[in-house]
C-alpha cells in the first residue's frame, strides 16, 4: 500500500490547484475507503473550503457585501478565491488584494466606488491586527525648536492608512457598516479617510479638504513643512493649526525628528 502523501506531494500532483478549479478533475492520488473512488467526497471538499474562505470574506467586508447584496459578493468572492488561493495559514491576512480584484471586476462596474470601500474594510482589519505601538505624544511634538520644526520627520504608525477617492467613501462606508437603512446620497464627491488605531480601537475619519494632502506628505517621509505646503495647495480652506491637532488626536504617527 502506497504511503499518505505529504502536504508537499499532494501540491506537485495537482491537489491545490484542483481545490480551487472546478474545471478540473480529482488528482489521481485521492482515493476513498479501502481505494473506492472518490470524486463526490473530493467535489464536497472542495466546495467547503471554497465556501470556508468566501465566508472569511465576507466577514472582512461586511460593507462592501451590503452594497451589493448577498448573492453577488458570493458570487465575486468566489471568483477572487478561485483565482487567490490562500498563501499563509493566517486567515486575517486573506483578502488583502480583494479591493484590487473588485476594482477590475467587470460586473462590479456600476458602483465605481466599491473598490474603495473595499480598500477601507481591508485597511480596518489591518489597523485592527497592527503592533501595539504608543502614538506620538504631544510632548514629543512640543520638545522640538520652533525654528525647526518645519524640518520635523514623521514615523507613521503601523496602523495607519490613507484612503483618497473621488466618491464619498466614507460616507458610504460608514452609512453601510451597521443596520439602518440607507438612504440617497450624494456619491460624487471627493472624499479622503484616514485609519488608525490610536488605543484598541480602530477610528476610521473621514479628513477636511486639504488635510489628506498634508497627511500624504508626511506618511510618504516628507517634513512638516512640506507637508503643510501640500496642505495649502490642495485647499484654500486648509489650516496647519486643526491639521497638527489632528495629527496628534489621531494617533497616525508614532516618532517625529527633526533633520
Amino acid at each position: 500500500m502506497r504511503p499518505a502523501p505529504d502536504s508537499d506531494d499532494l501540491d506537485v500532483t495537482g491537489f491545490r490547484s484542483a481545490v480551487f478549479d472546478p474545471a478540473r478533475g480529482k488528482p489521481e492520488d485521492i482515493t476513498g475507503p479501502c481505494g473506492k473512488k472518490a470524486d463526490k467526497r473530493f467535489d464536497v471538499y472542495r466546495n467547503n473550503v471554497v465556501q470556508s474562505l468566501v465566508n472569511v470574506l465576507v466577514d472582512q467586508f461586511p460593507a462592501t457585501a451590503r452594497i451589493t447584496g448577498d448573492t453577488f459578493f458570493r458570487a465575486m468572492a468566489r471568483e477572487f478565491v478561485r483565482a487567490h488561493p490562500p498563501s499563509s495559514p493566517l486567515l486575517f491576512l486573506y483578502g488583502r488584494g480583494f479591493p484590487h480584484f473588485v476594482a477590475a471586476f467587470e460586473p462590479a462596474r456600476a458602483l465605481p466606488y466599491l473598490a474603495d470601500v473595499a480598500r477601507i474594510e481591508r485597511a480596518w482589519l489591518t489597523a485592527y491586527h497592527a503592533a501595539d505601538i504608543a502614538p506620538l505624544a504631544p510632548a514629543a511634538l512640543g520638545a522640538i525648536p520652533p525654528d525647526r520644526l518645519a524640518e520635523a520627520v514623521f514615523t507613521p504608525h503601523p496602523a495607519t492608512a490613507l484612503i483618497r477617492s473621488t466618491f464619498a467613501v466614507f460616507d458610504i462606508y460608514d452609512a453601510n457598516r451597521n443596520a439602518a437603512t440607507v438612504g440617497s446620497m450624494e456619491t460624487r464627491r471627493p472624499q479622503a479617510v484616514l485609519i488608525t488605531r490610536p488605543g484598541l480601537d480602530v477610528a476610521v475619519t473621514a479628513l477636511p479638504d486639504g488635510d489628506d494632502a498634508f497627511f500624504a506628505a508626511l506618511i510618504d517621509g516628507r517634513t512638516l513643512g512640506e507637508a503643510a505646503e501640500a496642505g495649502m495647495q490642495a485647499s484654500d480652506g486648509f489650516d496647519i493649526n486643526t491639521a497638527i491637532g489632528g495629527l496628534l488626536q489621531t494617533g497616525a504617527f508614532t516618532t517625529v525628528i527633526a533633520r
